[in-house]
């Protein structure tokens, strides 16, 4: 889910000794990973006080993605007109890498149909929550990846189902037209509402931004929940394969994602935002979708990804901080968990 967790104070050149925005953003990328850990781990164990749940899932997301709209503003479009072609180029990696790379792990590993389901679904979600962030603290253009996780968020409801029919048709039976009502009413209707509020009632939210980035990251946290608690019972025997299917879905993303930005000769700080806007991607909206029209044990490849990618995410974020880039653009701030 995107910018689920919003450091919202505007950020400097990330160059410059950190300051409270910047070290904002490094305790959300360090504790949300844990909260989502820890949330796994009370849906493993205790099963049975969450049986039932699964349909507030849809809810849950729909307030993550309220929350993401609250903390829109019309600058972070203005870099879709500044740069098309980056952007475009973004959405094009983002839709064509990630799903293609699902449905080659599916078939190399040899998943089960409701397993290959959910990681091909993973794989056509939209960007995820914490690109904005790490392409920040990676030193990367936060502008570019601002603009390609908003514009992939209000593309989903054109984009996720017919990629999903085409990839994962052959595993189980997808309801594309009933997946674009879901995720109109989970995702882009609730982000445009937060928008909205923001426009008309900017000087009321301001004064609780500062709370948006946890009641979204505890939200996160009941979706994951939930979504293990559904499919504990095949977990034990299921974990290691998934655990190598999002590995290497999440690892082959990142370095695919920074490669097309290099091919493009975009620059560094580009690139590094196209690395994290194709590795990471919005898994809470996909375990939404995968209990919603397949089953919890297809929602589980999308809770383990929603750990992962933001571990890994931080790493990568981390060794890339210590490498020579050029300035990251300016004008947005980054987006979050």
């Amino acid at each position: 889910m995107h910018r689920a967790v919003q450091p919202e104070q505007k950020l400097h050149d990330p160059a410059e000794a950190p300051g409270a925005a910047d070290k904002a953003a490094r305790r959300a990328v360090t504790v949300f990973p844990v909260l989502v850990l820890a949330a796994g781990a009370l849906g493993l164990l205790a099963p049975g006080t969450f049986e039932g749940w699964g349909t507030n899932v849809p809810y849950l997301l729909g307030v993550v993605m309220f929350c993401m709209g609250l903390t829109m503003t019309p600058l972070d479009f203005q870099g879709v007109v500044k740069r098309p072609w980056a952007v475009a180029l973004g959405l094009v990696a983002h839709y064509v890498i990630m799903p293609g790379l699902g449905w080659l792990i599916a078939h190399a590993l040899g998943l089960s149909p409701q397993l290959a389901a959910g990681v091909i679904l993973v794989g056509c979600a939209p960007s995820g929550t914490a690109s904005n962030v790490v392409t920040y603290l990676a030193r990367g253009d936060v502008a570019l990846s601002v603009s390609v996780a908003t514009v992939s968020t209000v593309l989903a409801p054109l984009i996720t189902p017919p990629l999903t029919l085409l990839l994962a048709g052959e595993y189980l039976p997808v309801d594309a037209g009933s997946m674009v009502t879901d995720i109109l009413k989970t995702v882009l209707l609730p982000v445009i509402a937060g928008l909205l509020v923001r426009l008309l009632f900017g000087r009321y939210v301001d004064r609780v931004l500062g709370a948006l980035p946890w009641l979204s990251a505890l939200t996160i946290a009941a979706i994951v929940t939930i979504v293990v608690a559904g499919s504990a019972a095949a977990i034990k025997s299921a974990a290691a394969l998934v655990l190598l299917a999002v590995v290497l879905h999440n690892g082959l993303g990142l370095a695919l994602g920074y490669g097309a930005g290099k091919l493009s000769r975009l620059g560094p700080p580009a690139s590094r935002a196209m690395a994290f806007e194709v590795g990471m991607q919005n898994s809470g909206l996909a375990a939404s979708l995968a209990t919603a029209h397949f089953s919890p044990l297809a929602a589980l490849p999308a809770a383990v990804f929603s750990v992962w990618h933001n571990v890994s995410g931080a790493l990568v974020a981390a060794w890339m901080a210590r490498r020579p880039a050029g300035p990251q653009a300016a004008g947005s701030s980054p987006s979050g968990l």
